[in-house]
Parts: C-alpha cells; structure tokens; sequence
C-alpha cells in the first residue's frame, strides 16, 4: 500500500508498504477513504514530536471502511462506515474512567505519533471499539473527517475550556483551521464578541464568514493595544491561543481581562515565559489540554443536524498519489490561502 513515510527533521516520502496486520483482540483495519493533514504533523516535520521517530507512517484524522476485526470486536464489522479518532482509548484505564482519553494508558496520541497512522491507504486501529465512531448513513465524508481532530481540538481545548459563558468577550489568537474550529463551536455559547487575531489577511476575511464580530492582523498594529482598546481596557474574559509559539501566548497574557481565562490549545515546541510579574494578582485561569475527543459524538450529531458546516474550512483536495504536494500547499498556507486540504487515499 501507499503511504507517507517521516524519515527525520524536514524528511518524509510517499513509499510502499505491507498492509497492516491485525495485532490484537480489540483491533480493527481501516480501509481509509479520506484524511488529511494537521498542524502537528508540520510540528513532527519541524522536529518538535521527538516521541515520533524516523520510518512512521503520519496522520491521526481519517475516515473509512473497517476491512476486518479482531476477535475481540463484538460491536462493529467489515464493511461499517467509521471515523477515526484522533486519540485510541481503552476505556477501562484510570484515565480513560476519568474521561481523558488523551492520556489513556496504552493509546491516548499514538496514529501517526507512536504507530503508524491514517495517511495510507490502510491503518491498524488498537482498541476500535472506543476509538472508531459508525458514521451515519448519508453524512459528508468530507465534512466528517474535520471530526478527527480540529472540531473537537477546539471545542474541547479552546472553548469549553475556556468557560465561554453567553454574553462573554472572546479573542482567538491565531485564524488557521484550530482557531477557526474554536470560532464555529464559541458560538454554541453565545459571546457577545469574537475577536479573531492573525498575521494572514485572508485567514481574517475568512473569520468574518465564520462568524468572528472583529479581526485584527498582528502584523499590521499592536495587536494587544487593539483589543484593550476594543474592550474599554479591560480585556477579553477569554483568551484562546490556537498557534503554539511563543508570541501568541504573550499575547494571550497581555490582553486576558482580570477573572478570565487563557485557554492554550497550540502545541508549544519551545519553552514560553509566564509572566507572573504581571498576572499573580490578576485572578486568571490558565488551561493545557490534549484534545480527549469526548465530544465527538455529539459533534456527529452537530454537524449531522447541520448546526455547523465544517466542510467549510477545506479549501483543496488532492489524492494520496499527490500526498507531496498536499504538504506543500498545506505548509505553505500564507500564499496558498490553505486551510484543511483533503486527501482521497484511493
């Protein structure tokens, strides 16, 4: 089968490789149909994963066709429908009892991380029963693989634990597919503002569509003195950081209202200052988290209602034969105006 290979820092390649191989009782092999490619994969790219190593197949989004089961599969079968999380979960360790799947004590983050993962033609998913969903019949698949990871990423990382409450004021630093997802789900809640904070014009004009009540390019001004501005001084009671460098979070520091919230959602590679010379006496929250996944169902049901259309934020399509390219126009999304491209793995 075809796969995308990471060699190292900066290398990777389409190859051939054997087709998976059912492991254990509890796996099941997934014909995949579509995936596509996350910010964490160019973070693997760029060295920042080290738990990644050179020969893994990439990818932790995906959906497809279950070609066969383990022995211990008693709940889904050959030929069912299925998306595949980004995080593989027991459900039955301490974390996953406490529903935190992300740290699940023989998955949590491992497609395309510690096993091989969805950007083939086939993948190996460990504990199917927990960490495939049965896709509705007639649902987008397009629309549902943005249910892999970014949807419930920013739902669950930015949104819910930011504590978004109705009539709040919201700012998300960084307009790329993570914040966008942040956006499309703030609004279960009703902010009475949305303020989104980016580099790239486009990614901004693109807010405004979503739904974002301002925009502010940090590039062009004091993104920090806009924002107070906006808000009379005080601040956003919420401030998501959707980026992972360091800037973005300063940012998040400078303008987080007394009381609010700093919701972290980037994949930090280097170390951040925390300035607590500014903040101790502030009565702010700071919250880290790796997507659980836990709403997945309910974002199924969200976007199956068409409550929300994430299939929004795909703006190119390629084959797994133009994987390659895809990495491309994916990584250099400023002049391409990429933001989720979709990959059709036959």
């Amino acid at each position: 089968m075809k796969a995308l290979v990471y060699h190292g820092p900066g290398k990777k390649a389409l190859e051939d490789r054997p087709m998976p191989e059912i492991r254990d009782a509890g796996d099941a092999i997934v014909k995949v149909s579509k995936t596509t490619i996350c910010g964490t994969d160019l973070h693997i790219l760029k060295g920042d994963v080290p738990s990644c190593e050179p020969g893994r197949i990439l990818g932790h989004e995906g959906v497809g066709i279950i070609e066969k089961v383990g022995p211990g599969v008693t709940t889904m079968k050959p030929g069912d429908h299925v998306l595949i999380s980004c995080i593989t979960s027991c459900g039955k360790c301490d974390s996953c009892r406490k529903g935190m799947y992300s740290h699940c004590a023989t998955g949590g983050w491992i497609l395309g991380n510690r096993i091989d993962g969805t950007q083939a033609e086939y993948v190996r998913i460990p504990h199917a029963e927990t960490s495939l969903y049965l896709i509705p019949q007639g649902m987008d698949e397009e629309a549902v693989v943005m249910l892999s990871d970014i949807l419930p990423t920013g739902f669950e990382c930015g949104v819910m634990n930011g504590k978004i409450k109705p009539g709040d004021t919201v700012a998300i630093v960084g307009a790329g597919p993570i914040g966008l997802a942040a956006l499309l789900t703030a609004q279960f809640y009703a902010p009475s503002e949305i303020i989104m904070i980016d580099l790239d014009d486009n990614r901004l004009s693109v807010s405004k569509k979503f739904g974002a009540t301002a925009t502010v390019n940090s590039k062009n001004e004091d993104a920090a003195k806009r924002v107070m501005d906006m808000t009379e001084g005080r601040g956003v009671d919420v401030a998501i950081e959707a980026v992972g460098v360091p800037a973005t979070f300063h940012l998040c520091e400078e303008i987080v209202a007394a009381g609010g919230t700093i919701a972290n959602v980037g994949v930090h590679g280097v170390k951040v200052d925390l300035h607590l010379e500014k903040l101790w006496d502030r009565n702010i929250t700071i919250t880290t988290r790796l997507v659980d996944t836990v709403t997945t169902p309910m974002l199924l049901k969200t976007v199956r209602s068409k409550k929300i259309d994430p299939k929004s934020l795909i703006t190119h399509r390629f084959t797994i034969d133009t994987i390659l390219d895809a990495y491309e126009t994916f990584g250099k999304a400023a002049d391409t105006k990429a933001l989720k491209v979709v990959i059709a793995a036959k």
